[in-house]
């Protein structure tokens, strides 16, 4: 145990007390001693990490049975053990009930069962310290992930916002778009749709009944608009008129650069005059 080991043996009778220390001679153990149990109270005043409180049953002024029931109140952590010489079963259980005792040892006692009482009443006052221990980081650590649980709720809620303003942005464009004169598409620079209007759809004939966002330009679009994206690539922007099913059509458009190089190509489509 790393914690150092302190016991306080509480008895009106000096003999007894030189005794008790006798057995604990050979321990690694801080022997304490009181010969009352007002003075008991005293030294665990000045001792309060005291693991073990080892006291007589029957003393003059303060009892056993009262000492300890204090003891239990101002130190609950401690283990408390009664040392009677008295065989009173009404007794006994009154001590064990008022002052939560651990064990109950008889006067005389053999010394190396009691040796082996005070090393299972250490084990137990460690055991307990680790559970309080263990419950504390469980509480703290329970407490975090409410936090974090908490505050990952605002961040979903934020992002929520954002992405419902975003998308309410983007219907917007959309109905911009769409009541645009003139058909206008985007192209991204992996040949992918991300941009059209309905006016597009109309002036190229498009089998589809709404804009084909999303799919690849090289299946939609005639060869002729596919020509005319591909110079838009090369020189930047331009303009030309095509015959599409009959109909005049003029194109412009640009190419839209970054600093990685061609990002995208803005196509707009009317009747040509």
């Amino acid at each position: 145990m790393a914690d150092e080991i302190k016991i306080l043996c509480v008895d009106d009778e000096r003999n007894v007390l030189k005794a008790l220390r006798r057995v604990f001679m050979d321990e690694d153990y801080e022997f304490f001693s009181a010969e009352s149990g007002a003075e008991g109270l005293g030294v665990l005043e000045e001792e309060p990490d005291i693991q073990v409180v080892i006291s007589d049953y029957r003393m003059p002024g303060m009892d056993g049975v009262d000492f300890l029931r204090r003891v239990r109140e101002r130190w609950p952590e401690t283990v408390r053990i009664v040392l009677s010489g008295f065989a009173d079963t009404a007794s006994v259980v009154a001590a064990i009930n008022e002052g939560q005792i651990y064990r109950f040892i008889p006067k005389p006692w053999n010394d190396e069962e009691l040796k082996e009482i005070i090393a299972k009443a250490l084990d137990t006052f460690f055991l307990r310290r680790r559970n309080e221990e263990l419950t504390e980081q469980l509480r703290h650590s329970n407490e975090e992930l409410q936090s974090l649980n908490e505050n990952l709720e605002l961040l979903v809620a934020k992002r929520t916002g954002e992405l419902e303003f975003q998308n309410q942005v983007l219907q917007r464009s959309q109905f911009i778009l769409d009541v645009l004169p003139v058909g206008v598409m985007g192209i991204d620079d992996s040949g992918m749709i991300v941009l059209c209007n309905q006016e597009v759809v109309h002036l190229l004939q498009s089998d589809h009944s709404s804009p084909p966002v999303g799919m690849e330009a090289s299946d939609e679009l005639p060869a002729e608009v596919l020509e005319f994206i591909a110079h838009l690539r090369a020189s930047g922007k331009g303009g030309r008129e095509i015959v599409h099913r009959g109909t005049a059509l003029r194109l412009k458009g640009a190419a839209l650069k970054g600093s990685a190089g061609n990002e995208g190509v803005v196509l707009v489509v009317d009747r040509a005059p």
